[in-house]
């Protein structure tokens, strides 16, 4: 419902719609007009590139340039930085694996980690590389002893030995393989644990597995080549306008979970690999990948794999990976029955990034946001206002968010330790700076807020206060 801000897509305007394959791959114009939308008025990115990959061949559609105020266009070899990506690689170099008798997914991942590595156990079972590989080994998004050095670039020094130290200690909330909870740290063991049984480097056994037989030249942890880089963006929510961001850097305990860059180019190149359009030898691999389902997965999907999520409806299946990583947002996706992959690339850490755009090529009863954000601007009010807001808001038998108070300052609270800044724009009226949403509570007749009605994307949701 409203915990958007963790992981959800918002999808609000549709691109088009129609049943055959020629309506459901729109016009390049069509998907112009949706880049320029969120380029100059949504501000969501300085240059977006799409590319669509269909039986017929190759198409790419981009507008926008590499940083703001810049004149270089982006295009299909413009580098941008892909996130958790990265995670399909890694789940790909498992399947490649296992199709050659190298491991079986049910193995325990300690079968593959140094002599007396101490992991996380529920009593019950060990972690599998499967659970791993499906985000269900009850392991948590990010470890709790990431330096705070530089909070703008958290995993860059994270070691194989600062994650071994975590493991160690850490108790899992779920049991293992019961329950999908999307996880770096996972996925920085998987990296681990596929490598050693290569007997390479996480990036080596990358190269050996992904990028040298797809002929992906312009694929790498660093700005490989001499191919132009777009720059990447944080959106300031409160200014409706971009900010520059610091690049991630991803230190060889989580180097499996992200961090590699791309171009257009090289992964619509992956694309026709796993659509059978360019023969290799990684095919079984792929086909394991999506063989391989868990309940789970980010909305909108019905089930997750080895790495990519899968949304099953009305009778199509989507399968799709997204990537979000510092200032830059990037989607990788595919529905086999059609033939038609895309890939859509932004440089700006956004909630949206292109994921909406992709999935509505893909399926066209999927919509696009369009909706401009505007500028929001803090104001003072009264700091005794602020008590009559707190409380618990049910929003439907599952959904709750509880509201604080700390000092001068309201925080908003939904399932999980993350507390999120509430700023005053009215006495009743609250925005939030990480996503473009509001809070507005609506006065009782005690004083106190009888409820606290939640605005995003044009649509309202009221919570009923309950304490």
């Amino acid at each position: 419902m409203i915990g958007r801000y963790l992981a959800a897509l918002t999808f609000a305007t549709a691109l088009c719609s129609g049943p055959s394959l020629a309506q459901t791959v729109p016009s390049d114009k069509n998907i112009r007009q949706i880049l320029a939308t969120r380029v100059d008025r949504q501000k969501w990115a300085t240059g977006i590139v799409v590319g669509i990959v269909t039986p017929k061949g190759h198409r790419v559609i981009a507008y926008g340039v590499t940083e703001k105020g810049g004149k270089h266009s982006v295009d299909a070899d413009t580098i941008y930085d892909i996130g958790s990506v990265t995670k399909v690689f890694t789940a790909l170099a498992l399947a490649d694996e296992v199709q050659h008798g190298e491991a079986a997914l049910d193995d325990p991942v300690a079968n593959y980690l140094p002599p007396g590595t101490v992991l996380p156990h529920d009593g019950a079972r060990r972690i599998t590389l499967a659970d791993l590989a499906t985000h269900t080994s009850g392991l948590p998004l990010r470890p709790a002893n990431l330096s705070l050095a530089d909070a703008d670039n958290k995993y860059a020094d994270y070691s194989k030995a600062d994650l071994f130290r975590f493991l160690a200690a850490y108790k899992p909330e779920h049991g293992i393989g019961s329950t999908y909870d999307y996880s770096n740290v996972g996925f920085g063991l998987l990296g681990i644990a596929v490598a050693r049984r290569a007997g390479l480097s996480y990036d080596a056994l990358i190269r050996r597995t992904v990028i040298g037989p797809l002929g992906m030249t312009e694929t790498d942890r660093t700005k490989p080549g001499n191919k132009p880089l777009a720059l990447g963006y944080a959106y300031d929510v409160a200014n409706a306008d971009l900010a520059p961001a610091r690049h991630w850097d991803f230190g060889g305990g989580v180097a499996g979970a992200g961090g590699y860059r791309s171009t257009t180019n090289d992964m619509m190149k992956f694309l026709d690999a796993v659509l059978g359009y360019r023969k290799s030898s990684l095919a079984p691999a792929f086909a394991l990948m999506t063989a391989t389902r868990r309940p789970g997965g980010m909305p909108p999907a019905t089930n997750i794999a080895l790495a990519w999520n899968i949304l099953d409806q009305d009778g199509r299946e989507i399968v799709w990976k997204n990537g979000s990583v510092g200032g830059f947002r990037a989607f990788i996706g595919y529905d086999r029955a059609s033939g038609v992959g895309v890939v859509a690339l932004a440089n700006a850490q956004t909630p949206a990034g292109a994921d909406d755009i992709g999935l509505n090529i893909l399926d066209p009863k999927i919509a696009v946001d369009l909706h401009v954000p505007r500028k929001h601007v803090e104001v003072p009010i009264d700091p005794a206002l602020l008590d009559r807001y707190v409380g618990r808001y049910k929003y439907s038998d599952t959904d709750f968010a509880t509201v604080t108070r700390e000092g001068d300052r309201l925080f908003w609270q939904e399932n999980g330790p993350d507390k999120i800044p509430l700023f005053a724009e009215g006495p009743q009226d609250f925005f939030l700076k990480i996503m473009d949403a509001q809070v507005t509570f609506e006065p009782g007749g005690n004083g106190e807020a009888a409820a606290a009605v939640w605005h995003q994307d044009g649509q309202d949701q009221r919570g009923v206060r309950v304490k």
